[in-house]
């Protein structure tokens, strides 16, 4: 827990920071995961947007503390706090939720 406080809610102080809360065992997820790695690379997010992987499976205490109940789910936070959230493998919500807080 100590690890998310640091580099997630700290984190988000200077930068939007996207958590993808995902298990290994989640079609979706993989089926999502290629699309996230392209936006964290995009010129549009590298300087403004942190994009951060949790697996649920490693990190059990991280995701009962944060509510996440289905997989993927990616949480938005900025100054320090939890702005939004994003459930299930949408690329297109997920794209107009982040663009939504810069």
């Amino acid at each position: 827990m100590s690890s998310f406080k640091t580099s997630v809610i700290e984190g988000s102080s200077s930068k939007l920071v996207v958590v993808d809360f995902f298990a290994t065992w989640c079609g979706p997820c993989k089926a999502i995961a290629p699309t996230v790695v392209k936006m964290s690379n995009d010129a549009e997010y590298v300087d403004k947007v942190d994009f951060v992987k949790i697996d649920v499976d490693e990190a059990p205490d991280v995701a009962q503390e944060e509510g996440i109940r289905a997989m993927p789910t990616f949480g938005i936070y900025k100054d320090g706090q939890k702005v939004g959230e994003v459930v299930g493998a949408d690329p297109r919500a997920l794209k107009q939720k982040i663009d939504s807080f810069l």
